[in-house]
């Protein structure tokens, strides 16, 4: 028997091939699926059939450890989700951004608790079912962080987090399969979940949109506030920032002969600005709680691509560090939308350098320094 490794196993059809190829290379192969379902008065998003880390998907992950052979826990992750996942989503909407929670997960669950808790298992190293590949530098000794072979399934932007600790006692078995392969392999072994659908939204949130959520769990976050253009005209009240996020055009509630975007959000003043397309348009973003993946600094400016959404095209970039836990990356072509609390992700071909949490851009330092030469010309 072969070193042993604990797999996430969620339920889905990646996870429990992620298993199977694992135990075919000799590994000794425990299984675990996550409790993450949030206690709520009156339910318990455990017991309901759409939770994807409730009791269906743990039945199901049950199934394909007793098809594989394989010992299978469940670990009961309810409250540290509640505090590092929840939590964070709900603060970050009160803050105006719009967070990324499945990066969240990942840096605070999937990866770093499971850590702990495999040892407690006999485990050194943790799998799971995503798309990325992990390989050792030879000249530097660092571990490498690279894009899955199948791009469309690719999941490195959600997983620049990783530490170098956390990469050494990490296994992505799916690396170098498609969607495909993966889903004819499952069929193969005769795995009871082969067939079973993907699971595309957020998994703690039940409701029909983001909005009665948001208002189920933080009714705080409905205070009015001014719409204003960005030329100073005030055109509307919206009901709390939390509600809209960068490049919104739906949903604003104001009369204008011409398309209007909500381009930035002010929660001290809780102000929504508004303008025409073009001012979504910004070349430069700081990024904090950034985390160097395949280098060990970033002294001078480097070229890149660049990616500032989970599913957009790569765009060239110069990304350098201007102190510690800091990213700034300047773009050769204004981005679009670039949104504070989502993820930029830097890449060197298919390699990750680097990401961070988008939290300021040119165009908002714009607007802070006008309103504090209004401020000051008001005095």
């Amino acid at each position: 028997m072969g070193p042993r490794v604990v797999v996430g196993m969620s339920g889905g059809v990646d996870s429990a091939v992620a298993a199977a190829l694992l135990k075919e290379q000799g590994y000794d192969v425990v299984g675990v699926t996550l409790n993450l379902s949030p206690r709520r008065e009156g339910e318990d998003a455990w017991e309901r059939d759409d939770s994807c880390c409730g009791l269906s998907a743990s039945e199901d992950a049950r199934r394909v450890a007793d098809r594989l052979g394989i010992d299978h826990y469940v670990l009961n992750f309810r409250d540290i989700f509640a505090e590092k996942v929840i939590a964070n989503f709900l603060d970050e909407y009160r803050r105006g951004r719009t967070p990324n929670p499945c990066i969240r997960c990942n840096d605070h669950i999937k990866f770093g608790t499971v850590l702990l808790k495999a040892r407690a298992l006999g485990a050194d190293l943790v799998a799971t079912g995503h798309y990325a590949r992990v390989e050792t530098d030879p000249h530097s000794g660092r571990r490498i962080l690279r894009k899955a072979a199948d791009l469309r399934k690719d999941q490195s932007y959600v997983l620049y987090v990783l530490t170098q600790e956390e990469l050494r006692r990490t296994i992505f078995p799916l690396g170098d399969l498609t969607k495909q392969e993966t889903r004819e392999i499952a069929r193969k072994l005769n795995l009871p979940v082969a067939n079973k659908p993907e699971s595309q939204e957020i998994c703690f949130v039940s409701e029909s949109n983001y909005g009665d959520f948001l208002m189920k769990l933080a009714p705080d976050v409905a205070q009015p506030g001014p719409i204003v253009h960005i030329d100073g005209r005030v055109l509307g009240e919206h009901r709390g920032i939390a509600f809209y996020t960068i490049g919104q055009r739906r949903g604003l509630g104001v009369v204008s002969p011409d398309p209007l975007y909500v381009v930035d959000l002010d929660p001290r003043s809780r102000t929504l600005f508004v303008g025409p397309e073009e001012a979504l348009y910004d070349t430069e973003l700081v990024a904090d709680e950034a985390n160097l993946v395949s280098v060990a600094d970033l002294q001078t400016p480097r070229l890149v691509k660049a990616r500032i959404r989970y599913r957009m095209t790569d765009a060239d970039a110069y990304v350098s560090q201007p102190e510690p836990g800091l990213l700034r990356v300047s773009f050769l072509e204004p981005q679009r939308a670039i949104t504070p609390g989502q993820a930029v992700v830097c890449y060197d071909g298919d390699v990750v350098i680097a990401g961070g949490t988008i939290c300021r851009t040119s165009r908002m330092a714009s607007r802070e320094a006008a309103a504090s030469r209004l401020s000051l010309g008001a005095r």
